[in-house]
């Protein structure tokens, strides 16, 4: 079989698009967005994709989850095709690039073979998947997790957020349950092309990062219940107090991560007082734990750690602590070939290139059950994502977009199916 042609992106096209759809949900005086999961302006943006990928004589498929698959036409429907992709949902004051990125280049890579006349052996096809990013409804990469059978489809349409919406209600309204299978068919091979969203490219002024796999996450929601009372009257060697409490474990994650060293990180990154008032010891604390790392074992030894501090804690403090799980995924390694081709293509099209682990969760690694999956990673300017000033240069956008494309087309030569 001859190699697939070397092509090259509307650069222009691609950036156009990533603009437009950031207009959605635009927060004022910056670049950023935000369109939370089945929210209104996610509802909007999905109807601008969906129009582009209609407009290009796609086959669009919505399943019961709200994830949306456009593949080109005119193959036999048995042949899996090679699919792109990452999601359109952001955090509640996100950036232009994160997930974005992913669907409209894949889209690109469609678009510009459709223009060349190029019919590889496989389609080739894009997807946004819903809620990956978890801000909204836990856990996240909801939708590519239901997509690959890791979770039941009803068991995700009942899963609600803080005010008590639920998935499949939010999906009803804003016309985004669909009637697809869940678990899909896998595709032939996954690729995704994100934004870093670490300082690692960046500060090693590297173009184009070929992602290994991806850390483990550790998500737990832990309450504290002490006792509200008078904060001007109540002896300190008589308090229950549930603040202080969190606070003393917001101090304990960092001090146990730094000691664990390596690729451990870890954030309390959302603390909810009762009463919430200056002049009342809170009574009740409740936090969020989040734990990462690429070993599982050592991922583990932290999580009992904190634990075990927590539990102490509260002990200490006579309060009493009860926990759920929010989200626990391992490391997820990515198919050794699939990373051998992100880098060789890449130093085909001439660009610079090392290997690297995501520090974050991606719907790819949803996708490495079931099928050959790989990452495309891209500058993020300073390390900054997940914040209205996430910025990557239109250069390494399209930079990152051609490796995608090339990729995509072996990938597609690679694993044609052998009527081919």
């Amino acid at each position: 079989m001859s190699a697939p042609p070397s092509i090259s992106v509307d650069g222009a096209r691609l950036l156009r698009r990533l603009d437009e759809l950031a207009h959605i949900g635009a927060i004022p005086g910056t670049r950023g967005c935000s369109r939370l999961a089945l929210g209104d302006g996610d509802r909007q943006g999905r109807d601008l994709v969906v129009t582009w990928m209609r407009d290009l004589g796609l086959d669009v498929t919505v399943d019961g989850v709200g994830n949306v698959v456009a593949t080109m036409v005119g193959w036999d429907p048995d042949v899996a095709p090679v699919l792109a992709g990452s999601h359109i949902d952001t955090v509640d004051r996100g950036g232009r690039y994160d997930g974005n990125l992913g669907v409209l280049a894949g889209l690109e890579v469609i678009e510009r073979c459709l223009e060349l006349g190029l019919r590889p052996p496989r389609p080739l096809a894009v997807a946004f998947f819903t809620d990956e990013e978890g801000s909204r409804f836990a856990p996240d990469m909801l939708g590519s997790l239901v997509y690959v059978g890791g979770m039941g489809l009803e068991a995700a349409l009942e899963v609600r957020d803080r005010d008590g919406f639920a998935v499949g209600a939010e999906l009803e309204r804003i016309g985004y349950r669909g009637a697809a299978p869940c678990p899909a068919r896998p595709p032939a091979a996954y690729v995704e092309l994100h934004i870093e969203q670490g300082p690692i490219l960046d500060l090693e002024d590297v173009t184009i990062g070929a992602v290994t796999g991806v850390q483990g996450i550790s998500w737990t929601e832990v309450t504290f219940e002490g006792q509200a009372n008078h904060a001007g009257t109540t002896p300190m060697h008589l308090r229950r107090d549930a603040g202080y409490a969190a606070a003393e474990v917001a101090v304990a994650v960092r001090t146990i991560v730094a000691e664990a060293g390596g690729h451990q990180v870890g954030t309390v990154g959302s603390l909810r007082l009762v009463p919430d008032l200056v002049n009342v010891v809170a009574g009740q604390a409740t936090f969020t734990v989040d734990l990462r790392n690429t070993d599982e074992g050592a991922l583990q030894a932290v999580e009992a750690r904190v634990a075990a501090r927590i539990a102490a804690v509260a002990a200490a403090e006579g309060i009493t602590v009860s926990s759920r799980p929010l989200a626990r995924f391992e490391p997820v390694p990515f198919a050794p070939e699939v990373v051998d081709l992100v880098e060789t293509t890449a130093a085909a099209l001439g660009h610079s290139c090392r290997r690297l682990p995501s520090g974050a969760g991606h719907d790819a690694q949803m996708l490495a059950r079931v099928c050959p999956t790989g990452m495309v990673f891209v500058k993020s300017q300073g390390g900054i994502s997940h914040n209205p000033a996430e910025h990557t240069e239109d250069h390494d956008v399209v930079a990152g977009a051609d490796v995608l494309a090339n990729v995509m087309l072996h990938l597609a030569a690679a694993t044609a199916p052998p009527e081919v």
